[in-house]
């Protein structure tokens, strides 16, 4: 599979994994100023953004992919971001391939199973009246009913495409859909796997997706983590505290 890239600047290479239902495109911003320092790889994942579609979708999947890309078009080295379940493929290519990851980035994201299920939205964007709808507007409304918060529709808005008659969603949801219970586990590695390069676990503090009982299971897996609660934050921490986000990961990748 080539995987779809949005690249920005020079020097290490840097590679961004966004989350579910996410894509490349979520990270322009950040992208755009880690690429004053480094060569940044912000990736569609498989099934998301323009990266090809296939019936498989779980975490040793996805970091085998990964894996692929960076010895294919990193130099077979590279830091990683990783962001929910982005976060998952970044912990799972670290954990199988310690040797292909400088440092890791895990956002918002903990090495354990979750109920925290996207199931809802994605019913909802296959529901939209995409056939009939005259305006993206129209989309939205439709998804409100199920979706109440603006900014999550917005989110997910950032996958549609198209225009009146038209109108069609990036990701491919059925898949996604019918993987969810892959998605919200997070695979088992023989006992003693570890990563031992440097690890920072950046969590919003307003999220409960990385709570305090977590921390020994992170160390146990990445000996040398670090955690950063970032105030005002909800899942979502790069788009919440962009500038906070950017500097403190810049300080960590930096040392």
């Amino acid at each position: 599979m080539r995987l779809n890239v949005i690249e920005a600047g020079q020097g290490k290479p840097l590679v961004i994994m966004h989350g579910l239902l996410g894509s490349s495109r979520n990270w322009g911003g950040i992208a755009t100023k880690l690429g004053e320092t480094y060569r940044v790889l912000a990736l569609d994942m498989p099934n998301h953004g323009s990266s090809p579609w296939t019936e498989v979708m779980d975490y040793p999947y996805m970091a085998r992919e990964v894996a692929r890309f960076i010895e294919e078009h990193a130099g077979g080295r590279a830091s990683v971001v990783g962001h929910s379940m982005g976060g998952k493929a970044a912990m799972a290519l670290a954990l199988s391939r310690p040797e292909l990851v400088d440092k890791l980035v895990v956002v918002d994201i903990a090495p354990v199973g979750y109920t925290h299920t996207f199931a809802p939205y994605i019913k909802a964007m296959r529901a939209a009246p995409l056939a009939t709808a005259e305006r993206r507007g129209d989309i939205d409304a439709a998804m409100a009913g199920v979706i109440s918060d603006p900014r999550v529709r917005a989110f997910l808005m950032q996958n549609l495409e198209g225009g009146a008659g038209g109108y069609r969603w990036r990701p491919n949801l059925a898949v996604l859909g019918a993987a969810m219970e892959d998605i919200l586990a997070f695979p088992r590695f023989p006992e003693g796997t570890h990563y031992d390069g440097p690890a920072l676990f950046l969590h919003g503090a307003e999220s409960d997706y990385v709570l305090p009982q977590h921390e020994d299971l992170i160390m146990a897996l990445f000996p040398n983590a670090r955690f950063h609660a970032v105030d005002g934050a909800n899942h979502w921490v790069h788009a919440d505290k962009p500038v906070e986000f950017t500097k403190v990961v810049g300080e960590f990748l930096a040392e």
